[in-house]
């Protein structure tokens, strides 16, 4: 796999950028929260890429993998701004968004800002997608102890079975009110979707995935629920649907 890495400069940071040239429409990776574009699904996207002359484009979110700034200093917005700054440089053409638990939020955020711009993706593909799970997950699973220990003190740490405590702050619950896309109207995309969801995710339940299907507002959306799949969505067969989807949308 041949890819360029690069750097995007913002008014608080740089941004790491792994680019695989190739033809449009192009595959922008939309990582999760924590995560990033060295993980087994970005880079199996980045090979898939290379091996198909598809351009695929992979990024760190600020305070995420290669990119700079510390992870509890950012929330939701940021990350927002982050994709679409990474998309608006090196997405122009037809665009197939994948986007991987909280990337599944930004990947709908930025489809809906999208549409009203007139430019839609070509498609979505969404990996247990993470919709408003500030306010529907994470918080309700909180003790009032830290609930409070957050409005107070503004940070809390939280244990994860993936590495180091979490610092979740009051900034990341409040900026998350901000983008909630669960309300009282249809989810306008604008392109087709494809939704990978385990059942036995313990982090995204996939009665939260069906939720979702039904309040995206077109027909064109498909859901495959993998019954021994987890969160991470991440073991070969896993990471073989993947691709599949992302090539059902791509042609």
């Amino acid at each position: 796999m041949t890819d360029t890495s690069t750097r995007i400069a913002l008014s608080d940071g740089e941004l790491a950028v792994a680019v695989t040239e190739g033809r449009d429409p192009a595959v922008l990776w939309l990582g999760g929260f924590r995560s990033d574009m060295a993980g087994g699904k970005a880079v199996r996207l980045a090979e898939w890429g290379a091996a198909a002359g598809r351009r695929v484009v992979r990024f760190d979110y600020r305070g995420h993998g290669a990119s700079t700034g510390a992870f509890g200093d950012h929330a939701l917005s940021d990350w927002l701004a982050d994709a679409e700054a990474v998309a608006e440089r090196w997405c122009q053409g037809p665009t197939v968004a994948v986007g991987s638990s909280m990337g599944g939020w930004i990947a709908l955020l930025m489809a809906r800002r999208r549409l009203a711009a007139g430019r839609p993706f070509a498609g979505l593909v969404l990996v247990a997608p993470a919709a408003d799970f500030t306010e529907r997950l994470m918080w309700p699973s909180l003790s009032e102890e830290v609930r409070q220990r957050i409005m107070d003190e503004g940070v809390a740490y939280l244990p994860s079975a993936y590495g180091e405590p979490v610092p979740v702050t009051r900034r990341l619950f409040e900026d998350g009110r901000r983008h909630l896309v669960y309300g009282d109207a249809p989810i306008e995309t604008g392109c087709p979707v494809h939704i990978l969801q385990g059942v036995q995710d313990m982090d995204v339940p996939h009665t939260h995935a069906l939720e979702l299907v039904d309040r995206l507002a077109h027909d064109d959306v498909v859901l495959t629920l993998v019954k021994d799949g987890d969160h991470r969505l991440s073991r070969e067969e896993d990471l073989e649907r993947l691709v599949a989807a992302v090539e059902g949308i791509t042609g």
